[in-house]
């Protein structure tokens, strides 16, 4: 903007400048130099252009969700500067390397800066009791330490309950710290209410900052707890006797990722006791699944192939287990071993498409149920859903960027001075066969093709550069994505 301005001021010097040593100047010329300074005055920026036209986008859908159930990870977040907070447990910087599991402070100052200088989210479990309650104390004494509803289902659950039109049930370990965060207008199961609150650490850093040899390319942030309730996601069979009684016609589900942690004869066994609780849920009642980070590729594989994403209609996911999904199933450009800062368009397009290919429903005669996947990335999102299942996702993926752009800020409207458009303006439709290459355009920001009878639809976001804080965006962009999704009727 400062650009613009200048660029303005320095015309408007020249006219003056011209008028008043020729004034015969022919009158044209003065007036072309006069609009010209107007145009430049009110033009409007390519951030202010998006932001307009989202709103012309983004519409009602005729047919709405009226309730809505929501489980089963639920705790409070606890949120520092991750810095700061290694500072304050007196360790020194280590290099980067990522660990599955963490079992010491050490292990945690290296995977933080692992993944701080990559610029990438990331939880991970921490599996010494006591040494996360010490880390846990240091903490909550941080000076500037806040804490927030948290967990993938309680903070969509939270988001959902902002719209009146909505009836939202949450089902979770909820303790009562989590109980007083909560909006008043969330059912809760009393069977959910516990004595004590689980709680996970937020490590948050900002775009440029440095521990020891990383430096963030761009803000981000990196979870870990121990969390017993939710790693087993003991209210899961709560959570589906619940709907019963409470009838929704959309089901959120998430907390899967939170299993990993606890071995495999564990998670095996839970898993398969977690997909007998979820097929029980009625058939004509759609299930989105909300994905969070993962490591174990044979946890994930299970979830693919065999066990849950079979079931659900639609799914959630960050690039980052996007990538790993691709890893652990052999798929498109799995050798990627991580993203650039902005994914590559094709790429992630290819992955949309083998993954509705592979484990969803493209094919009529298949029995899986997968038809919509709402993939999130900083700079863009997309939204890819098999034809004949879903309407208004023009709306929907325009809606998750938008919310995006205004909660990272910390504002209820997208501020075209506050943020910068980072996705970019062509790209190709697919990376395996590229093909035509596609444009952004900022007037119609939501980008439309096809490949066989799969839709894809990309919306840039605007990105906030200064944001405020950065959990729980990803569970905003979905829940807002579902918000303006209509659900066409189940064959």
């Amino acid at each position: 903007m400062w650009k613009k301005a200048l660029v303005a001021a320095l015309l408007a010097l020249v006219v003056g400048f011209v008028y008043h040593t020729d004034p015969t100047l022919p009158e044209r010329l003065l007036e072309v130099l006069s609009h010209s300074l107007a145009t430049l005055q009110e033009a409007p920026s390519v951030e202010e252009t998006i932001a307009e036209a989202w709103e012309a986008l983004i519409t009602a859908p005729g047919q709405q969700w009226s309730r809505v159930a929501v489980g089963v990870n639920a705790c409070v977040d606890v949120v520092v500067s991750g810095v700061g907070l290694l500072q304050a447990l007196a360790t020194d910087p280590r290099p980067g390397q990522d660990h599955d599991v963490l079992h010491s402070k050490e292990d945690l100052n290296e995977a933080f800066t692992y993944f701080l200088g990559r610029g990438a989210a990331a939880e991970r479990f921490y599996a010494n009791h006591e040494g996360f309650q010490r880390i846990a104390q240091a903490a909550a004494e941080y000076p500037g330490a806040q804490f927030y509803v948290g967990g993938n289902a309680a903070l969509i659950g939270q988001k959902l309950a902002t719209y009146p039109q909505l009836t939202v049930l949450l089902c979770g370990p909820i303790g009562p710290k989590l109980h007083e965060l909560l909006d008043e207008q969330i059912v809760v199961p009393p069977a959910s209410l516990q004595e004590t609150d689980e709680y996970h650490l937020i490590l948050e850093y900002k775009a440029g900052e440095q521990w020891g040899p990383a430096q963030a390319p761009q803000a981000n942030r990196f979870i870990f707890s121990h969390d017993v309730a939710n790693s087993e996601m003991s209210l899961l069979e709560t959570f589906v006797a619940s709907l019963d009684e409470f009838q929704p016609d959309l089901v959120v589900l998430s907390g899967l990722h939170m299993m990993e942690g606890q071995g495999r004869e564990l998670w095996e066994e839970r898993l398969k006791e977690a997909v007998v609780a979820i097929s029980n849920i009625r058939n004509e009642v759609p299930i989105h699944l909300e994905l969070a980070s993962m490591t174990d590729r044979e946890y994930m594989n299970s979830i693919m192939q065999e066990q849950v994403m079979p079931i659900v209609n639609s799914i959630g996911l960050n690039e980052q287990e996007l990538l790993f999904l691709s890893q652990a199933g052999s798929g498109p450009h799995s050798q990627v071993a991580s993203w650039d800062s902005v994914p590559n368009v094709g790429q992630v397009s290819d992955i949309l498409l083998w993954l509705l290919e592979t484990h969803g429903r493209t094919d009529p005669e298949s029995e899986a149920d997968l038809t919509r996947v709402h993939f999130h990335t900083l700079a863009y999102h997309i939204l890819a859903t098999v034809d004949g299942h879903w309407s208004n996702q023009e709306a929907a993926v325009a809606a998750g960027a938008r919310v995006a752009s205004a909660q990272a800020c910390g504002v209820q409207q997208v501020d075209a001075s506050r943020v910068r458009l980072r996705a970019p303006l062509r790209f190709h439709g697919s990376h395996a066969e590229p093909g035509e290459s596609l444009a952004l355009d900022p007037r119609r920001p939501v980008t439309v093709w096809h490949r066989r009878n799969v839709t894809f639809h990309l919306s840039p976001v605007l990105v906030c550069q200064q944001p405020l804080r950065t959990v729980g965006l990803g569970d905003a962009i979905s829940a807002e994505g579902l918000l303006y999704s209509v659900m066409l009727q189940r064959q």
